[in-house]
């Protein structure tokens, strides 16, 4: 178990919040010869959380039985909180798990869950509001016009909602940069009021804005609905879900029109399964945020979904720090053919950024 402090390429920022490094707790999980590898984007404090709750409940299990070990997991955090940081831990833990099931039948993860898709469409997301217009348009053209992915996805919700003229222009600029055959997304992270989201989004329609993530906080039920009854983009929420009664509310109070789900989060790929049967009994689809090379394999084994998030930030670490990443060309990703979720950690590529 080890965290690692990858810093960004540039500094980079959204409607509410700023950054300038990103941390990834990395799990594994032996039985014998065998190891699986599990990881999550949290706090290093997360580490200390699998070592001194987690890895005590897991150890001596049986490697089959997943979902006992899930259980067994998430009681132990019952005094700790099960949603936030004990349940990054939780999340690291159970992929780390399932992927160590897999390694030990040999089958792809995918395969252990069953396919309902060869490949998993992604939409390229960054087009963070630190960019100056160089730079978004450099990122923007890179996937749709070298990588041939069809819709990607820019920040926006600047100064919490005070900047719309900026956020305009962004908008303006990404439609430009990739044409009109790519779809468009927007995702202001909470930085608006109800009201302040839809008369941007209504502003936004001359650009054909397909996709609007988070208009308000998430925790704002009412007012994601009230913009989902206006917008003619589909709103969509749900990447801080921790667990399923977080889900089943959001779900149930109508205010996504797509609901996403992070398995480094909300339990990994046992809370995402869960998460995935909730939104499909309200005749919603489902989308991986962040993690895409983690998402994969479960992505394509889930009927209800619509795409994958291939984020930046997400996108360069896994390529730099594990073997066997995915590769987007084309607008989707493959799961790989090997044993489990089929990466390994690089340990020597790693190890300058390890910080716990």
């Amino acid at each position: 178990m080890s965290a690692y402090r990858v810093p960004t390429d540039r500094p980079e920022a959204d409607g509410t919040l700023s950054w300038d490094a990103t941390t990834m707790v990395v799990v594994g999980a032996d039985a014998g010869e065998t190891a699986g590898l599990g990881w999550t984007y949290a706090p290093a404090a997360a580490a200390r959380v699998v070592t001194d709750l987690l890895a005590p409940v897991v150890r001596g299990g049986d490697p089959m039985d997943v979902p006992g070990l899930w259980t067994a997991m998430v009681r132990r955090v019952r005094n700790a909180s099960r949603t936030g940081v004990a349940g990054y831990a939780i999340s690291a833990v159970d992929v780390a798990l399932w992927d160590l099931k897999a390694r030990l039948l040999g089958v792809p993860l995918a395969r252990l869950f069953g396919l309902a898709r060869q490949d998993v469409p992604v939409y390229g997301s960054g087009g963070f509001t630190t960019y100056d217009d160089d730079v978004t348009s450099l990122q923007l053209a890179h996937w749709t016009h070298e990588q041939g992915i069809p819709r990607v996805k820019i920040k926006i919700g600047e100064s919490a909602g005070t900047a719309p003229d900026r956020d305009l222009h962004r908008v303006a600029l990404a439609r430009r940069v990739i044409g009109d055959a790519a779809e468009l997304y927007v995702d202001a992270n909470g930085g608006y009021s109800a009201k302040q989201a839809v008369r941007i989004e209504r502003r936004m329609r001359d650009h054909d804005v397909r996709w609007f993530e988070e208009p308000v906080s998430s925790d704002d039920l009412a007012g994601l609905r009230l913009v989902r009854e206006r917008a003619d983009a589909d709103v969509a929420a749900g990447e801080y879900g921790g667990d399923l009664t977080y889900f089943t509310r959001m779900c149930a109070a109508g205010a996504v029109d797509c609901l996403q789900i992070d398995a480094t989060r909300c339990g990994g790929y046992t809370g995402w399964s869960g998460a995935a049967a909730i939104a499909a009994g309200h005749g919603l689809e489902v989308s991986a945020h962040c993690a895409p090379n983690l998402h994969a394999p479960v992505a394509a084994a889930t009927p209800n979904l619509r795409h994958m998030e291939w984020f930046h930030d997400h996108v360069r670490i896994e390529g730099d720090l594990f073997d066997g990443a995915a590769d987007p060309t084309g607008g989707a990703v493959r799961p790989p053919d090997a044993p489990g979720h089929g990466l390994t950690l690089r340990a020597d590529a790693a190890e300058p950024y390890r910080v716990a």
